[in-house]
């Protein structure tokens, strides 16, 4: 039996991608064959370079090609926050939409029993030495509001006061310009169950 066609193979690798379907890898790869050789080209070479050079920052465990991020090594952050994210891509929502300066660590996942996904796999060790290291004076957990999440979030802030570090949450709940009547019934109660004083002058 003959291999597969190199084209069919290109087609399945696409499909690796989230989101990514048999018609839009079709699509994509027959754009890159037809009209865009050079640019698939280096898409190639970048992609091969990027998965045997990117590995995890030794401190924060983000997405780097060096020993420590860029984040890690910039002396201007701020050592009494740690903010404790899910995953890399939470890093960089934070940093593009918020004004946080602190110290992050990337757990790479939630707490997931059924799914193998215990502490030692999200490198709790890790985080308690960070925490060791830089003695914040609060950790911030940004996780999801999933039950895995909140589990997480419940181990990482027993660990956080085990340390004599003060834990706080970020909030969640209505999003901004949302309708109370749109939203969905966890999302509101959660909203409403973390309400803050509201201070009229």
């Amino acid at each position: 039996m003959p291999d597969k066609p190199l084209l069919d193979q290109l087609i399945d690798s696409l499909r690796c991608l989230p989101g990514v379907g048999a018609k839009t890898a079709q699509r994509m790869a027959l754009h890159l064959l037809q009209r865009d050789r050079a640019g698939g080209a280096r898409l190639a070479a970048i992609l091969a370079e990027a998965m045997h050079s990117i590995g995890h920052c030794r401190s924060c465990r983000t997405l780097t090609e060096d020993e420590e991020c860029r984040l890690c090594l910039n002396p201007e952050r701020d050592d009494s926050q740690l903010c404790v994210v899910e995953n890399p891509a939470d890093v960089l929502a934070l940093e593009q939409v918020t004004t946080y300066r602190g110290r992050y660590f990337v757990l790479g996942g939630r707490l997931s029993p059924l799914d193998g996904i215990g502490p030692t796999e999200l490198g709790m060790a890790d985080l308690r030495r960070r925490i060791e290291t830089l003695r914040p004076r609060e950790l911030i957990l940004a996780m999801t509001t999933t039950v895995e999440g909140e589990a997480t979030a419940h181990y990482v802030a027993e660990m956080a006061v085990d340390c004599g570090v003060s834990v706080s949450r970020i909030a969640h709940g209505v999003p901004l310009g949302g309708e109370l009547e749109y939203v969905d019934g966890g999302t509101l109660a959660h909203a409403f169950a973390g309400r803050r004083q509201v201070n009229a002058d």
